[in-house]
């Protein structure tokens, strides 16, 4: 079974992509869910952050208000790099039991990762392929103001503070173009996975 890994720039669309695969029956493991679910209010890595950013990052139900934070760490290179020291390995760590668990069920087609730093963390080493999700970066800014409700200037501080696309094409072993309409991307997506056909996956 194999194990592709997806991923791209903030608002590139990679859940649109995701979620065109789930539909054609791969298994989603999606990074930020895992990181949400890590830095929820019990686990260690809630207590790491709250010892280290203070209480001030909090909401009213005393969970991490991940606004509050990404407003503290993106534009400050010393708190995100603390930030991901204390998140990142147990990312890691969980997404790996992930594949595992999802390989013994032995019932999909394909595995895909979801995963805006899946370069930068060093998951990329685990995939058997590198599937990179790319838009202009005017639509990227007008994708995370529309969805995120940033100002232009927010917007274009969280591309910054991730990898330039022009390094992380490097890694990647397929391209796909979310620029244009739906209906390309479909047919984008729907090429590649024409290739991971039974005998493929099943050997």
């Amino acid at each position: 079974m194999k194990v592709v890994g997806l991923t791209g720039g903030i608002g590139s669309g990679k859940s649109t992509v995701s979620r065109i695969l789930s539909g054609l029956g791969a298994k989603i493991i999606d990074a930020d869910l895992v990181s949400r679910e890590i830095m929820s209010k019990g686990q260690e890595a809630y207590n790491e952050i709250v010892d280290y950013f203070g209480e001030g990052i909090l909401d009213e139900r005393g969970e991490i208000d991940r606004k509050k934070l990404g407003l503290i760490v993106f534009g400050n290179e010393q708190k995100l790099k603390k930030l991901n020291e204390i998140t990142h390995p147990k990312i890691i760590e969980k997404i790996k039991a992930m594949i595992v668990e999802a390989k013994k069920e032995g019932n999909y087609r394909l595995i895909v990762v979801d995963a805006a730093l899946l370069i930068e963390t060093g998951l990329y080493q685990m995939m058997d392929e590198i599937w990179m999700v790319v838009v202009d970066i005017e639509t990227q800014i007008k994708r995370i103001m529309a969805r995120d409700g940033f100002s232009y200037e927010e917007a274009l501080k969280r591309i910054r503070s991730q990898m330039p696309l022009e390094e992380k094409i490097k890694y990647a072993d397929f391209i796909i173009n979310n620029s244009k309409t739906l209906e390309k991307t479909e047919e984008q997506v729907k090429l590649l996975w024409s290739r991971f056909d039974r005998r493929n996956c099943f050997g």
